[in-house]
């Protein structure tokens, strides 16, 4: 029982942390796509 419960823990663990990555990649490409809008605008 013990060890059923820690390896949904670990999945559930797993999921946020590639939520977060998969958020964080979001924002990183918003942030270069205004950048380079920005520099391509004179």
């Amino acid at each position: 029982m013990q060890t059923k419960c820690y390896i949904t823990n670990c999945l559930r663990v797993i999921r946020n942390a590639w939520h977060f990555y998969y958020a964080l990649v979001l924002v990183f490409k918003v942030v270069c796509g205004s950048i380079g809008i920005a520099l391509l605008t004179p």
